[in-house]
């Protein structure tokens, strides 16, 4: 049987990964305790005794505004980790998907971004997750980078649970309105990964024709008042407990971070829809999705 290995199981597009490979062969999952990523040594000698058919790497060093300041290990796991990933994956011969970001890209304009248009990070995070791309290309593997943008699950850390929280505690919240994006649900990447990693086994040994960079958001674009508003109408439909009565537009320079945000974080995915065949779904419906999981899920 095939072994898919997967990367970052713990984080929000890992988890949902584990049970969309599934029917792809058997699922090694691996995080922070299993593996050090900051390691390449321990890398290479993991890959070579597991042997995988498929190498998904959904970890990542992640903390934008701590990458500020932790430029090395972010560089390790964004960067140097990758590069092992993708020489590994050549020596084997197999696929290898790993996620990349709209942060690579400087933000100015209106425009979605293209695969092909200049880069331009504005700090160390872009920077180094740009650099793991490159690494990649340079690999000799045969790979799909997927960018994306402002990922949110029911699972982890991220902009959907925040605002349910402080909805929950808060009458009016101060939500940035100045940099407009795509809200990508990772159940959403984890079921366009399944499809493109279907295809790309499914051409036997020649892989080469599906390997590359491409955009992959959800479709539409917002925002983050836009969606803060539209979790928290959402959210009450659903009966989740809400005080938050307002939500004031604010700009970038109002919230300031260690790291500045692109403000243009819209990417043009045709030349995903056009090669893989499959459009995804809006941002909304998406929404809608991890909003009844984590009813379900009832109180954290």
């Amino acid at each position: 049987m095939r072994t898919v290995l997967v990367t970052g199981a713990n984080g929000q597009v890992g988890r949902k990964l584990l049970t969309e490979l599934k029917p792809l062969g058997e699922v090694v999952a691996i995080d922070v305790k299993e593996l050090d990523l900051a390691d390449s040594a321990a890398i290479s000698a993991f890959v070579q005794k597991l042997r995988p058919g498929v190498i998904v790497n959904a970890a990542a060093y992640t903390a934008v505004d701590k990458a500020e300041s932790e430029t090395a290990l972010a560089r390790k796991i964004n960067a140097d980790a990758v590069r092992t990933f993708g020489v590994e994956a050549r020596k084997l011969q197999i696929p290898l998907v790993h996620y990349s970001t709209d942060y690579v890209f400087d933000g100015s304009g209106e425009r979605p971004w293209t695969e092909t248009d200049r880069t331009g990070p504005l700090g160390v995070y872009g920077q180094t997750k740009l650099e793991g791309e490159l690494a990649l290309a340079a690999s000799g593997s045969t790979h799909v980078v997927l960018r994306t943008s402002w990922v949110f699950s029911d699972h982890g850390t991220n902009f959907v649970k925040t605002m349910l929280r402080l909805g929950a505690e808060r009458e009016m919240l101060q939500v940035v309105a100045d940099q407009v994006g795509a809200p990508t649900s990772a159940a959403t990447l984890a079921r366009m990964t399944r499809l493109v990693v279907e295809k790309m086994l499914a051409t036997g040994k020649g892989f080469a024709p599906f390997s590359g960079l491409y955009h992959l958001t959800c479709a539409g674009t917002t925002s983050w008042n836009g969606f803060a508003t539209a979790i928290f109408a959402k959210a009450r439909a659903l009966g989740f407990p809400l005080k938050v009565q307002a939500v004031e537009r604010i700009a970038s320079e109002s919230y300031p971070t260690a790291a500045k945000r692109p403000l243009n974080s819209r990417l043009d995915c045709t030349k995903f829809i056009e090669t893989f065949g499959v459009r995804p779904e809006s941002w909304e419906a998406a929404l809608d999705e991890t909003l009844q999981s984590l009813k379900k899920q009832g109180p954290a």
